[in-house]
């Protein structure tokens, strides 16, 4: 792992963690914010019978995980990807802005909104960071595809002999 790749994925991981970690912490105080997003998943999906308290629980706990995995340089295309899926309900959940009547709050809850669109820009970046020491999936697809129509080819010459 390159010097800037180990300094950069912890950086950008750390608004995950620590959101996530404080979000475990007192999932009630910020249950208000995921009703919408549970009466959407209700309608959608009424088996899963999803409280908002559940939902903060279980966004934080991906937060956590992908975003320690990611700092750590485990799994960190996929981790960052993760996370950039969490990200729209979280911000149209987490940061309405539309709907503050106060110019104060209102400038505040944009301020955050594109915080965490630049955060899903900066992580749909890095689902494309190749790792220098290792192809990119879709790459090592490609390798194996070609390796197994080369082994084909061969056997074929080898039969026709």
């Amino acid at each position: 792992m390159t010097l800037l790749r180990a300094v950069a994925r912890p950086m950008l991981a750390s608004m995950f963690i620590t959101g996530g970690v404080m979000a475990l912490r007192k999932p009630g105080a910020l249950a208000h914010k995921a009703q919408p997003v549970a009466d959407v998943l209700r309608k959608v999906a009424p088996q899963a019978n999803l409280s908002p308290t559940n939902l903060i629980r279980l966004n934080s706990a991906v937060h956590v995980a992908a975003g320690a995995t990611l700092a750590t340089g485990h799994l960190p295309r996929t981790s960052a990807l993760v996370l950039a899926a969490t990200m729209p309900a979280t911000t149209v959940a987490g940061h309405p802005f539309w709907n503050e009547t106060d110019p104060v709050a209102r400038k505040n809850q944009f301020t955050h909104f594109m915080k965490n669109v630049s955060l899903t820009g900066g992580l749909l970046l890095s689902t494309l960071d190749p790792d220098p020491h290792k192809p990119w999936l879709g790459r090592r697809a490609r390798n194996t595809a070609i390796a197994a129509k080369d082994t084909i080819v061969d056997q074929l010459d080898d039969l026709r002999g």
